[in-house]
């Protein structure tokens, strides 16, 4: 005889959620739901298994199917809690790797869907949407980098942040082209940026999606990681060997929008729950993507607590918050007749400017010690200032304009370049109006855009010559900085995130010198209080010369807090090498050397100044002295005094 085994059923009594976290849920202040929303193992009356619960205010039923029941809808109802729109139960011998979903049953015209668990803390690899029982034990190592973390996340200290994919840095060849996991990748990432000395990574999305071509900015999962990279205990070992090679990690976080598929949260209970429910609010033409409810006191809590979950559960050192500009217009991307105006007349998203300084409130108050950092490309006032100042509580902000700005000047022929100098100088005229950030990111190499090496002019020695002066130019800029992985060895193809990074092309001299020379423009960086003190201060950078339009060099003097503490930086943005040179000095003395890109082992043709200079008494530029330098074609010089040498 066939035995059947019998399916245990809920127990309905045994609520996860206590009444104030009900109410803090419906009124916007539950921050921390990934404690109680979703699915959480326990044990009730000795009988191990797991809680459920879900948001879902218009439904009439719902129900948890999974591998535990056939996937049949019903077996396993959940109960409402009350009128606050909760769905809960406990189903014992439900255990950690069950997979589920909530099958829910709409109040409206009998509609019924099969969704994934929104507070899920980990979901099958598309194109399979389940969700999976899991916890998210780990035991953590990084106590010493989280003791100390704040000194690394600090407005003077050195940022030097590597941007990357993770499904594309390397991958395995022998194994269909496999990405290598988050286990796979801790050591020799950690090892790699250690060497490089970029002091942060920022990894791209790593929120579950379900188009791996979206790059993780079409999000489905706000509290889980992707599954292409393994479990969410892989990933903590990611972060945990990341902190122990001193390496800060940040996570591009994207709250301003979410895809349409049908098992995500769009049209979640039959009705728009997290989407405005009118299209000229709730629908992103440009991506093709649902637009959150931001006014919704519960889509707030979601949100934030999402925010919070990375910071708190996995210890990231903070968040990049994608697409802001799409956050805080009405009409952004919109023509005439196709938006919604505000309460004003105006075209600013209240809401939304609410939220996301409520977003930051909730990450310094708690996480005093991490950085949230804004990409936004409009001209908004106070994107990084506090609220209290009518900021929107950023810590940086991305400055995009300096992007635009100095790749239209390096694209242009050098002969060409002195029409063009005021994009080099002009973002001196608004460089304190934020806390800014450098980015060459990952949007300037793809879509046709080409490599950053395959922007630059001029036969293949111009064109690295013309890269690592770009390098150059940035770290001198009073900023934080960030490069796109691939730009550090001048990758010579634009990015392809079903490939891997042209590692190959380190055997030849070229690439090997331009990852030689961002290496130590990092560790430069990094050495010298005069390159980082005063990367968000007016009083750490001074031009010397931003008027030498006619030959397209500039020189500026970047200042630390001690005094005497400078560094003379100088580009020539020419092909054409230039001898004895002459531009002010504040001291006089020795001058050492102490970054010269057209240095051979870069990769240049070895010009330069013998190790440093000697300024004489020549008063020029508003200086008491004045120093004589070999400028090489397309290059940068980095020149200190040599009592406070390296």
């Amino acid at each position: 005889m066939t035995q059947h085994r019998t399916i245990p059923t809920p127990i309905y009594s045994a609520s996860n959620l206590t009444p104030d976290d009900v109410y803090l849920l419906n009124e916007g202040s539950h921050f921390q739901l990934y404690d109680k929303l979703g699915a959480h193992l326990g044990n009730v009356n000795g009988q191990p298994g797991t809680h459920f619960s879900v948001w879902a205010p218009e439904a009439q039923q719902v129900s948890v199917i999974g591998t535990f029941n056939g996937w049949q809808a019903g077996m396993h109802p959940l109960q409402a809690r009350g009128r606050s729109g909760i769905w809960e139960g406990f189903i014992p011998e439900v255990g950690k790797g069950a997979l589920y979903k909530y099958h829910i049953q709409s109040r409206h015209a009998g509609y019924q869907v099969d969704k994934s668990d929104p507070l899920s803390f980990f979901n099958e690899i598309p194109p399979k949407s389940a969700s999976i029982v899991w916890d998210l034990d780990h035991a953590w190592a990084d106590a010493d980098w989280m003791h100390t973390r704040r000194q690394a996340n600090a407005l003077d200290a050195p940022m030097a942040i590597y941007e990357m994919h993770v499904g594309s840095w390397k991958r395995i060849a022998a194994e269909h082209n496999r990405s290598l996991s988050y286990r796979e990748l801790a050591i020799p990432l950690a090892e790699y940026l250690q060497r490089m000395g970029f002091t942060h990574v920022e990894f791209l999305p790593l929120t579950d999606h379900p188009f791996f071509g979206s790059w993780g900015y079409q999000t489905t999962g706000y509290f889980a990681p992707s599954g292409n990279y393994g479990t969410p205990q892989d990933l903590m070992f990611l972060i945990d060997t990341l902190h122990n090679h001193g390496i800060g990690v940040l996570l591009d976080w994207v709250p301003s929008h979410f895809p349409t598929d049908e098992h995500g949260l769009g049209f979640f209970d039959g009705t728009h729950l997290y989407e405005h429910a009118h299209p000229q609010q709730g629908f992103q033409p440009d991506w093709n993507t649902f637009v959150f409810n931001f006014g919704r006191n519960e889509v707030q809590s979601f949100l934030i607590s999402s925010a919070l979950f990375w910071l708190d559960k996995y210890h990231f050192d903070g968040l990049r918050v994608d697409a802001v500009a799409s956050m805080l217009y009405l009409d952004y991307s919109r023509k005439e007749g196709e938006w919604i105006p505000n309460r004003y007349g105006g075209r600013e998203n209240l809401e939304a400017i609410a939220f996301l300084r409520r977003f930051n409130e909730e990450v310094y108050r708690r996480f005093p010690d991490v950085q949230t950092i804004a990409e936004e490309s409009t001209a908004w006032p106070l994107v990084s200032r506090p609220t209290y100042l009518g900021g929107l509580g950023f810590g940086l902000k991305w400055d995009m304009g300096w992007m635009h700005d100095t790749l239209a000047y390096m694209q242009e022929d050098p002969i060409n370049r002195r029409y063009h100098h005021h994009n080099l100088t002009f973002r001196m005229l608004y460089a304190f109006h934020e806390n800014f950030v450098l980015p060459l990111s990952h949007d300037e190499v793809v879509y046709g855009k080409g490599s950053l090496l395959g922007k630059m002019p001029g036969d293949e020695w111009q064109k690295f010559a013309n890269l690592r002066v770009l390098f150059g130019h940035m770290y001198a800029q009073a900023a934080k900085k960030l490069l796109f992985m691939g730009g550090e060895f001048g990758q010579q193809a634009e990015w392809a995130h079903d490939g891997q990074l042209q590692w190959d092309a380190l055997d030849l001299p070229y690439h090997h010198g331009m990852q030689r020379w961002v290496a130590d423009l990092n560790r430069t960086y990094k050495q010298q209080p005069a390159l980082h003190q005063g990367d968000v201060d007016p009083s750490g950078i001074e031009w010397i010369d931003c008027q030498d339009v006619q030959s397209s060099i500039i020189s500026l003097l970047r200042k630390g807090r001690a005094e005497g503490d400078v560094v003379l930086v100088i580009c020539n943005f020419t092909p054409v090498p230039r001898q004895n040179y002459r531009v002010g000095a504040p001291y006089g003395g020795q001058w050492k050397e102490i970054l010269n890109s057209d240095a051979t082992l870069y990769g240049g043709s070895g010009w330069g100044n013998g190790g440093g200079v000697h300024s004489t008494p020549v008063p020029l530029h508003g200086r008491t002295h004045s120093v004589t330098v070999t400028l090489p074609a397309l290059s940068a010089i980095f020149l200190k005094p040599a009592s406070d040498g390296l």
